[in-house]
């Protein structure tokens, strides 16, 4: 049995992420298992899922796809290249293949600019173009140049992702094989597309209505008793913690270095929302989202060194009978030996804090504490 995986957020599941199933299983054949890696409750953004991690692997499911593990937070709350690393070693256990979105690239253009990324020679000339000013994304973009390689690639947010999956994979010496599929449609669309709707547009339309066009037909009910979540919510929430940490809790956060961090504390104790932090503190060298994923990692209590301690286990969200046959596989392989089990590690009671946290963000009232240890894996039986 061929097995696919995808790296995702499904934030939320539209029809457009149906549209990549059915390509896929068109490809690979009807007896292709596809599995799902998604972000949990916060994305990579630096912000909470529109909706709980449970109802949108449940989404996926119902679908078409056949397994939905979580990203774990370390991985989903990282960059680009920590958040493909990151995906690629946990499906490299599970999977043949890797299938993802691009907006112009085959998989040997998108091979070939990994590769130029990992030329001894790159590190060297990328510090260089950072000293210059450049943002981390264009002193990239003039380093490859540099090298003379092509840059291309690194402009569209699709490509930019879809490069670091296969550096990953060049780099994990992965069995995994890329399977890019062509990307239609606004990755920032703040307008709906009737055939390829963006999230971005999608998670407005699920605020004030007129949703339902846009998802698939048989989750619409699952959405609309779902309760939304949202940064606004929650505000007051991130904006106390911020206002209580101390220096070295600052200093500790990831992504703050070159004095970052300072510039951060510094509009943490100045201003009076997270919109008006941001923007105090973002600049042409530093990017929107890498501020909006300090401060949810400071929210969080993440640090520097907490994104250096690697998972023990992944966890299972959902499945259908095939997702069951893959799981056992793996089991039996050895590869992920806690998968989906309940083992004592302290990065479970991480887990249950963040998650704790993430209620905070429920529209209209906080959920109650105490949601992870209640939750239920979904299984979706076969129809008799």
């Amino acid at each position: 049995m061929k097995t696919v995986g995808i790296i995702c957020e499904y934030n939320p599941f539209h029809l457009g992420h149906r549209k990549q199933l059915d390509l896929i299983r068109g490809t690979c054949g009807d007896d292709c298992a596809i599995v799902c890696l998604m972000s949990g409750n916060f994305v990579q953004r630096g912000q909470p899922a529109i909706f709980d991690k449970s109802v949108r692997a449940q989404a996926a499911i119902e679908c078409g796809a056949d397994l939905a593990l979580e990203l774990p937070v370390i991985f989903a709350l990282s960059s680009a290249e920590g958040f493909a690393a990151g995906g690629v070693r946990i499906l490299s256990a599970f999977c043949d293949g890797l299938s993802f979105g691009t907006e112009s690239g085959t998989a040997d253009t998108l091979m070939s600019t990994a590769g130029a990324l990992l030329q001894p020679e790159f590190p060297k000339m990328l510090k260089q173009q950072l000293q210059t000013g450049f943002s981390f994304p264009a002193a990239r973009q003039q380093a490859l140049e540099a090298l003379g390689c092509d840059a291309s690639l690194l402009k569209s947010p699709n490509d930019i992702l879809a490069v670091e999956y296969c550096k990953a994979i060049a780099q994990q010496q992965s069995p995994l094989v890329p399977m890019p599929i062509h990307r239609q449609g606004d990755y920032h669309d703040t307008l709906p597309d009737p055939e390829n709707p963006s999230a971005t547009a999608l998670r407005q339309l699920l605020k004030s209505g007129g949703w339902e066009a846009y998802v698939p037909e048989n989750i619409r009910e699952l959405y609309g008793s779902a309760p939304l979540h949202t940064l606004q919510a929650g505000e007051r929430a991130v904006l106390a913690k911020l206002r209580s940490m101390s220096e070295e809790e600052f200093e500790a956060l990831p992504y703050g270095s070159e004095g970052l961090w300072r510039k951060l504390m510094h509009a943490c104790r100045r201003e009076s929302s997270l919109e008006a932090i941001a923007q105090a503190v973002k600049s042409k060298r530093y990017t929107r989202t890498r501020i909006d994923r300090m401060l949810m990692c400071a929210y969080l209590g993440i640090s520097r060194e907490t994104l250096t301690q690697a998972p023990p286990y992944t966890r299972v969200l959902a499945f259908s009978e095939r997702g069951r046959s893959v799981l056992k596989n793996a089991r039996k392989q050895g590869s992920f030996p806690h998968v989906g089990e309940m083992i004592q590690h302290p990065y479970q009671h991480l887990e249950q804090r963040w998650d704790d946290l993430y209620g905070l963000f429920q529209v209209d009232a906080p959920a109650p504490a105490g949601s992870e240890s209640k939750r239920r894996v979904y299984m979706k039986t076969p129809p008799k």
